[in-house]
């Protein structure tokens, strides 16, 4: 297992932020508590072998068993009952999470075509960060030649300790997140 990130973190990033945000406790300073990938597919509803390559792809990308998802709420318009499954999830902790983080901005963000830097504004109030990936085929885990449908899927990185916006981009830069300028 690769865990380069983590080293990283806490050899050169931590004490950067402590100079930075003028904090000496370490435990007082943003920190990636997980990452939770989504995928919802739609079309689950009208095939079900949709739903099945969802959960073998998530699973293949996070290293780590998907779990489905199911719709908690009915909407007629979308022919959508409350139970029906519409996707997948896996929340990534601890040594996955880093070695997942790894992957994504070491290399399946540079194979995005046309590439200039992920979105700076895509934080929340509490500085967690979304991210949408619209092919899953930039990983490199997954055999494009075998993905019948395409599939996209949402990153969302839940930072602790963040005093908002500004820090959790911060953070995210120095752990080398490829943002736009």
């Amino acid at each position: 297992m690769n865990i380069r990130l983590l080293e990283k973190y806490r050899k050169v990033v931590l004490p950067a932020m402590q100079g930075d945000f003028g904090r000496s406790n370490p435990h007082d300073l943003p920190k990636l508590e997980k990452i939770c990938l989504n995928m919802g597919v739609g079309k689950a509803i009208d095939d079900s072998k949709i739903l099945d390559e969802a959960v073998k792809t998530m699973t293949v990308i996070a290293g780590q068993a998907a779990v489905v998802t199911k719709a908690r709420v009915s909407v007629s318009n979308f022919r959508l009952r409350q139970g029906y499954k519409i996707g997948c999830r896996v929340t990534l902790r601890g040594a996955m999470m880093y070695e997942f983080f790894d992957r994504l901005i070491s290399t399946a963000i540079p194979r995005i075509r046309d590439f200039r830097g992920v979105s700076k504004r895509a934080f929340d109030k509490a500085g967690n960060y979304s991210l949408g990936v619209e092919e899953v085929t930039i990983f490199p885990e997954v055999d494009a030649d075998r993905l019948v449908h395409p599939l996209g899927m949402d990153v969302v990185f839940v930072i602790r300790n963040s005093r908002g916006r500004d820090e959790s981009l911060k953070f995210l830069k120095m752990m080398g997140m490829p943002f736009a300028e």
